[in-house]
């Protein structure tokens, strides 16, 4: 796609001021709380898996800056809390959570076009419009394209069409619908336990093409995650465009982007059942002027 045809696009897919002009939900709203009664209907046996890659406190080329954790108090010296005969370990954790390493949500104010933000907000405006502070919790849709390519991996910057996700609905039998969370497999996870990790800049990473995007409006999905970051990398590089994905989900429909999971554990229990649909959950933390949060989905089979 050039740039004309990614101007048309994310004018197309546009959901501002479809629930007024003052909303800073996005696809948010179309979780109700009949959505989340079904959603709870879905599990079966009780079985609940972590879809967060471990907290990256250790540099490498996928973290070049990873968190800090730093002990406060260890158990050297457990009595230096200054509260009489209480011993106790205390820790501090800072965290840039954006990037490739953690596993995270993007709030709506994260990413802007052409100076504005979801439902026409303007980017100086960032403060909490936007904000990662709704939990989540609804249907969970998990659309695992390795499987559906007999591969176990798709190497870094390959990039998912439109009809592979539909492929993949049919193979699963399974359908994207309106409140869902889509998760989006590409195989990081068996990639970085076979070969290591990488540096997603240098080398790159699968995701999804943009003739995806009107997918995504189509079936009304209230947040996508992705192994990944949605996005394929190295960028396509079309001027203005350097990540349609990011750009139209976040921008234009107001869609919460999960990015860095861990879907490896996922996948595996949802072939198992021959059943990718599921009670999903995102708690984010509850910041002010936050353009994202560290997060840990958990789905329950």
């Amino acid at each position: 796609m050039n740039e004309a045809d990614l101007e048309r696009l994310f004018e197309s897919v546009k959901n501002w001021g479809r629930w007024g002009p003052d909303d800073e939900r996005g696809a948010l709203n179309f979780i109700t709380p009949q959505k989340r009664e079904a959603a709870a209907r879905l599990v079966r046996d009780g079985e609940a898996v972590s879809c967060s890659l471990e907290f990256p406190v250790v540099p490498g080329p996928d973290k070049p800056t990873p968190a800090q954790h730093h002990m406060v108090i260890a158990g050297d010296a457990p009595e230096g809390s200054g509260v009489p005969h209480l011993e106790t370990a205390l820790d501090f954790i800072g965290i840039a959570c954006h990037g490739m390493a953690t596993s995270h949500i993007d709030a709506l104010c994260h990413v802007f076009v052409r100076g504005q933000m979801y439902n026409g907000f303007p980017a100086a405006d960032v403060k909490s419009t936007g904000a990662a502070r709704d939990e989540i919790v609804s249907r969970g849709v998990l659309l695992d394209i390795p499987r559906l390519r007999g591969v176990p991996w798709l190497e870094p910057g390959t990039s998912i069409e439109r009809e592979e996700l539909e492929a993949a609905e049919r193979a699963q039998n399974v359908r994207v619908a309106e409140g869902d969370v889509l998760l989006v497999g590409t195989g990081r996870d068996a990639r970085r336990k076979a070969l290591g990790a990488w540096d997603p800049i240098g080398v790159g990473l699968a995701g999804l093409h943009p003739s995806c995007i009107p997918f995504l409006h189509e079936r009304r999905i209230a947040a996508l995650g992705c192994d990944g970051i949605s996005d394929p990398l190295p960028s396509a590089a079309v001027p203005g465009w350097p990540i349609p994905v990011h750009q139209c989900c976040l921008v234009a429909m107001g869609v919460h982007l999960l990015d860095n999971l861990e879907l490896a554990r996922l996948a595996a229990a949802c072939a198992v059942r021959t059943r990718w649909e599921f009670l999903f959950t995102v708690a984010p933390l509850r910041i002010e002027r936050a353009t994202g949060s560290p997060v840990n989905p958990v789905a329950v089979l």
